[in-house]
């Protein structure tokens, strides 16, 4: 009798355990990542971690890095530059419906804190938040320069986080629309005539 887990198609295994890993951070915490735990939750065999990713540790940077790639795609980027009704109810229905996903992020954040080799991963991470809210900004004919981009993300990262803890949809609804108005309010007010090298705030 043949007592070996059936491996899945390569995609699909390296995406299961990366799932595994999201939903036990989210509701264990790291301490909770080990090879028997991720690949009981994931249906596959635990060698299959070494395999596809080489340690527990890789499979935890692999999984920041696929965490920060769904948490972009899935928070409405087309609308973000109106930061307005539409953009927060959109927004708070994605943390609202991975909220493994975002959890899983803080709680590596933190560990970095506590260990230094873990700190370029999450320095990545806040570099790719930057970086697209820049890039949705200049999609709607705004130009942000890095400064207020990480402000921007910070304060949207502090209310997620205050969602994902909290709750209180209503209040983090009209927290967003409200940052938005300050964005607004800053690009506008931003001097164009002195740079050049500024794109126009609209088009």
């Amino acid at each position: 009798m043949n007592n070996e887990v059936e491996r899945p198609p390569y995609g699909e295994g390296r995406n299961a355990l990366m799932s595994a890993v999201m939903r036990i951070v989210a509701t264990k915490g790291l301490r909770g990542v080990t090879y028997r735990a991720v690949a009981s939750d994931a249906g596959v065999n635990h060698n299959l971690i070494n395999h596809h990713f080489g340690s527990l540790e890789d499979l935890l940077t692999a999984t920041m890095e696929r965490a920060v790639e769904r948490a972009i795609e899935n928070t409405e980027l087309a609308l973000f530059a109106d930061l307005d009704e539409r953009y927060a109810d959109a927004l708070t229905a994605s943390v609202d419906s991975e909220p493994e996903v975002h959890l899983f992020q803080f709680e590596m954040l933190l560990e970095a804190r506590r260990h230094p080799e873990r700190r370029e991963s999450s320095r990545r991470l806040y570099d790719n938040y930057v970086k697209s809210v820049q890039d949705a900004l200049r999609r709607r004919g705004m130009e942000a320069n890095d400064a207020l981009c990480s402000a921007i993300f910070a304060a949207m990262d502090g209310l997620m986080l205050q969602f994902l803890t909290i709750g209180d949809p209503a209040k983090i609804k009209a927290a967003v629309i409200e940052v938005g108005k300050l964005v607004a309010s800053n690009l506008e007010e931003a001097p164009q005539a002195n740079d050049s090298h500024h794109m126009p705030l609209r088009t």
